[in-house]
């Protein structure tokens, strides 16, 4: 799975294009929220992948929901798009087909999706239960180091464990992704479990409700650092969805 910004500059579009033609060598398929830029780029880079690996049967999933697919179709590359009903469920979905997950560089949705996907894997139920690569280019270090300096201050130097970073080495995102996933496969065969759907993934009941940001909402919101983490990640994650509201969708 991979997440990131629809309105990047060409050498992160680039970027993301290369990360997915190295997971396209290494026989991966490519699920995203089926818009443009990081979601069309590792797509894209993993057709050409597959075409040189005579991959002829390869998966480049999208999945959207109503307030999305409406002002952004989906990009020529997908071959399945599915549409849940609202946001919540279509990030439960990317979590739920997930073997690994990369996020690139993004906006406020982007840090909305990282909040939530940390909030899952902070539970104590979920430990190591999908690996998680931020990358970028270059020019996209000091994105990182920002991210990864709110990430800590708000939920502890623990949360260095649930992630990796790497900055301008696709091969050694694809070497890692590819060695990640084989790790899936082997843990979900040990445990007889499906490759296509988590089961075993623990998701609280607040993160599958829908959150409407209204003024309300908003100041409902409780933010104290004393919450469990998992907690504190699934409330921060409502924040941001409430600037995601506010800046990008029409009714906000």
């Amino acid at each position: 799975v991979c997440w990131g910004g629809h309105s990047i500059p060409r050498d992160e579009y680039n970027y993301a294009k290369n990360v997915g033609y190295q997971l396209g060598l290494r026989g991966l398929d490519i699920v995203t929220g089926c818009g443009i830029g990081a979601m069309k780029g590792p797509m894209k880079g993993a057709a050409v992948g597959h075409a040189k690996q005579h991959i002829k049967d390869g998966r480049y999933v999208g999945i959207s929901e109503p307030g999305i697919i409406t002002s952004e179709s989906p990009n020529a590359i997908v071959n399945e798009l599915v549409i849940m009903p609202d946001i919540e469920k279509r990030l439960e979905a990317f979590v739920r087909l997930a073997h690994s997950i990369i996020v690139f560089p993004g906006g406020v949705g982007t840090v909305e999706e990282i909040l939530y996907l940390l909030s899952i894997l902070m539970h104590p139920d979920n430990y190591d239960a999908i690996p998680l690569v931020f990358t970028g280019p270059e020019s996209c270090r000091e994105y990182f180091e920002e991210l990864e300096r709110f990430l800590v201050d708000c939920l502890g130097e623990e949360v260095r464990a649930y992630y990796r970073v790497i900055v301008g080495a696709e091969k050694e995102v694809g070497y890692a992704i590819r060695a990640a996933n084989d790790d899936i496969h082997v843990r979900r065969r040990a445990a007889h479990q499906a490759y296509y759907f988590n089961w075993e993934l623990v998701i609280s009941p607040d993160l599958q409700v829908p959150f409407v940001p209204t003024h309300e909402a908003m100041a409902a919101i409780q933010l104290h650092a004393q919450l469990p983490k998992n907690e504190l990640a699934s409330a921060l994650r409502c924040v941001f969805s409430g600037l995601v509201a506010g800046n990008v969708k029409t009714f906000g």
